[in-house]
């Protein structure tokens, strides 16, 4: 009975290793939304999306939609990763839009370093 969840855990945490990517692909892709969002509220474009409040408000909700997005996703991807949700949530948020950057690029690299033994252990 052991030995069973011992693998079960052993092919979770292998799933798990697999769909980080993905997850870290789809907090970048909330977080160049975000950007564009935010690009539109600075001042070349500024009196063009603050003229029409309809404009503004629907920008400012895809502004935070899209960074709640963003940081369930990093959320999601340091957990499969078993790494520090909250040091990476936060300094993804406290430094944004470079902490972002920085804390997809450092997670894409732990990814790729962890699922090479992985990928080594399946053949």
């Amino acid at each position: 009975m052991k030995h069973d969840l011992w693998a079960a855990s052993k092919v979770n945490q292998t799933t798990a290793l697999r769909l980080a990517p993905n997850v870290l692909q789809a907090s970048a892709l909330s977080l160049c939304v975000a950007v564009g969002c935010l690009i539109l509220f600075l001042p070349p474009l500024v009196h063009a999306t603050t003229s029409s409040p309809v404009r503004t408000v629907l920008t400012a909700l895809i502004l935070s939609a899209s960074l709640l997005l963003h940081w369930a996703f990093l959320t999601l991807a340091a957990r499969r990763l078993q790494r520090s949700t909250l040091g990476w949530v936060s300094m993804s948020a406290l430094l944004f839009p470079i902490g972002s950057v920085a804390a997809l690029v450092l997670l894409s690299l732990f990814s790729d370093e962890t699922s090479a033994p992985v990928a080594a252990g399946q053949s």
